[in-house]
């Protein structure tokens, strides 16, 4: 027996091709896949499949019949994979040095199987999965205030871009920004809560619109930028903050891409610059399931939003598109995207908007073949606290694949195309 992976490296937006030979016919497989995480915890899935006339298994063309998933899912194996039991409670896979690949080992077993055995191995193959492409460059920012991480395409550019904003998970987060420049953009992700060279103390937004502003404008000035051509994406509290600043004076955003986030906010703003209080002075609308875990969906629903920290969308002048995960425990994405197409609407502004809506997604819509986290751990000071996130792993890593390769097509459209621009 013996099983291959095609091609063996690949960036983690990309499909490979697996497939088995040389089996009897008829017979009873599982394809596993096993990788530990950058903080070494080991994630794992399976997929039962019964081998063709030929002695053959294409995971392109066959379906699995249990497992981690059922079906024809080319890339089951990666959008399926769990912490093995045991492991530690709340992981989320995220990557945290995009300069190492995910290496996976696909192994072939023997019968439908749950559990790896090395006895029961029958080949064996390894996969790689980058977010950075070869040539890409990686850039620390510490300048004019400003804490991040630029990443530019290979070759001399000039490049269109994209400031890229997380949530209030805090910290600097570059793997979208990665795998964006390996498509073409130059991408400065942003710190701006939870990061040890921000100021103190971490548990605020301690930085404010001009820091935002100036973030843009590192951007738009790079040497290997086209100025012109510099969009904002965001997920989370991150929408917020990307539709705030493309209101700002001088900010001329080329486009808005927000993922599951409001568009305004119920943390308290300690100035007008928009600086909060402590991010947890909040918590009367969190609520909890049966386990103790937290949803943050109430937080940012328009009628708990401060009418002051709403940002005036009416203002924005360049494309938007919205995405909204209809299974999203943690920001209300559907009450915040009619919001916002109402007041551009109001403003007869109906055509800039375009929004994308996925049946049984969670809040976590990641690149392709990111597996979802329905719940994860948010904290541990001064409580160990697990937030719900939402999603059920079929539909999630649909709305995953589809709005990736609609978030690059509007990217295409508006910050690189030289043709007139339409609607999309």
């Amino acid at each position: 027996p013996s099983i291959t992976a095609t091609p063996a490296r690949t960036l983690v937006d990309e499909q490979i091709n697996i497939k088995a030979h040389f089996l009897r016919r008829y017979s009873p497989v599982t394809v596993c896949a096993q990788m530990r995480s950058d903080d070494g915890d080991l994630w794992e899935a399976f997929a039962h499949y019964r081998t063709n006339a030929d002695g053959t298994v294409n995971l392109t063309r066959d379906r699995s019949v249990g497992g981690s998933y059922l079906g024809c899912e080319p890339m089951g194996l990666f959008w399926s994979l769990q912490p093995a039991p045991g492991g530690r409670e709340g992981l989320r896979l995220r990557k945290k040095n995009v300069a190492t690949p995910y290496v996976v080992h696909v192994s072939l077993l023997e019968g439908h199987v749950s559990g790896r055995r090395a006895d029961a191995e029958l080949a064996a193959v390894t996969a790689e999965r980058w977010y950075m492409a070869p040539g890409v460059r990686r850039t620390s920012v510490r300048h004019r205030g400003v804490t991040g991480t630029l990443f530019l395409p290979p070759g001399p550019g000039p490049f269109p871009a994209v400031l890229d904003l997380w949530g209030m998970g805090g910290g600097l987060v570059e793997y979208r920004a990665a795998l964006l420049a390996s498509r073409g953009y130059a991408s400065l992700s942003l710190a701006y809560i939870g990061h040890q060279e921000l100021p103190a103390p971490h548990n605020r937004m301690m930085v404010g619109d001009s820091y935002f502003k100036t973030a843009f404008h590192l951007l738009q000035d790079h040497p290997q930028v086209c100025a012109d051509k510099v969009g904002i994406i965001g997920l989370s509290f991150g929408v917020y903050l990307a539709l705030r600043t493309a209101v700002q004076p001088d900010v001329n955003s080329s486009c808005l891409i927000c993922i599951n986030g409001p568009a305004g906010s119920t943390v308290k703003l300690s100035d007008a610059e928009g600086r909060t209080e402590v991010y947890e002075s909040e918590q009367k609308y969190w609520t909890y399931d049966d386990g103790g875990h937290v949803s943050f969906k109430d937080v940012s629903l328009p009628a708990n939003l401060s009418p002051e920290n709403m940002v005036k969308v009416e203002n924005i002048d360049c494309p938007l598109l919205f995405i909204v995960s209809e299974d999203d425990l943690s920001a209300p994405a559907s009450v915040s995207a009619a919001q916002i197409e109402e007041a551009l609407t109001a403003a007869g502004k109906s055509h800039l908007f375009t929004r994308l809506s996925y049946p049984g997604a969670g809040h976590l819509i990641e690149p392709p073949y990111t597996p979802n986290s329905r719940a994860s751990l948010w904290s541990t000071k001064p409580k160990k606290l697990i937030t719900r996130w939402g999603g059920h792993p079929g539909p999630h890593a649909a709305a995953q694949e589809d709005s990736w390769a609609k978030i690059l097509d509007f990217m295409e459209l508006n910050l690189r195309s030289k043709k007139k621009k339409k609607k999309f």
